[in-house]
């Protein structure tokens, strides 16, 4: 399966013009060996008892493009929010989260919000991170877009489910439901993670890979053919 990754890794990049490597994100009942936990050192927990090897799981996306790493929930505990997505917490441990109650707040979401929100059904030991490429196995494949190849993939897979905030449920979507799921991000990960403006994120599970890169090979030639014709087109323009 690592040799077949590899070459969907490449492939979906070419598509796509990805600037930033496709990651594989997987949930496992025991972290392999192939997966070295993240390491790091924790700052001191909140009056709440919030500490985490990261400000919020999401950083581990940015982290994971470079190696892969095993995470557990104490790894992901600093942000109430993604340990709820992630299953490393329920409804109530969250609730009680200080971070929340800044959120309710600030107003950024309403206080009855946490029950609707998209988790894994079962809490993992580990969540495992990492390039597509040199990953054994993947549950979800996770990508970093911009607005033209965002573009593209709705082209291609039409049925793409876009949501907002929590920016991190995009990945119980994808795990347990099934979707592509593009998330418009949020400013809590936003600023957490330090994603570029321009950027959106996308995540689908992995048994759906081969559908979407052939989904792909058939939208970017039409596409490649239309910005011919409109490259052309517009040379009247500029002699006028």
């Amino acid at each position: 399966m690592a040799a077949e990754y590899a070459a969907q890794a490449e492939e979906l990049k070419a598509l796509l013009g990805l600037g930033v490597e496709p990651l594989a994100i997987s949930f496992v009942t025991e972290a392999s060996a192939n997966a070295p936990r993240f390491g790091g050192t924790r700052p001191a927990p909140t009056p709440d008892g919030r500490t985490g090897a990261v400000p919020a799981g999401c950083v581990f996306w940015m982290k994971a493009v470079d190696r892969e790493f095993a995470t557990d929930a104490a790894d992901h505990g600093n942000c109430s929010v993604g340990a709820l997505t992630h299953g490393f917490k329920s409804v109530a441990e969250a609730a009680a989260g200080a971070d929340v109650a800044a959120l309710v707040a600030a107003e950024w979401v309403p206080p009855d919000i946490l029950p609707l929100i998209p988790t894994l059904k079962q809490k993992p030991d580990f969540v495992v991170y990492g390039p597509l490429k040199s990953a054994a196995r993947a549950d979800v494949v996770f990508l970093r877009l911009n607005g033209k190849q965002l573009m593209l993939l709705h082209e291609a897979v039409p049925e793409l489910r876009f949501e907002g905030k929590p920016q991190c449920h995009i990945i119980p979507l994808a795990k347990e439901m099934g979707a592509i799921a593009v998330s418009t991000g949020c400013m809590l990960s936003r600023v957490r993670t330090g994603m570029g403006n321009n950027e959106v994120t996308c995540a689908f599970p992995a048994p759906r890979l081969a559908d979407v890169i052939a989904r792909l090979r058939k939208a970017q030639p039409a596409d490649l053919r239309v910005a011919a014709y409109a490259g052309e087109d517009a040379k009247r323009f500029s002699a006028a």
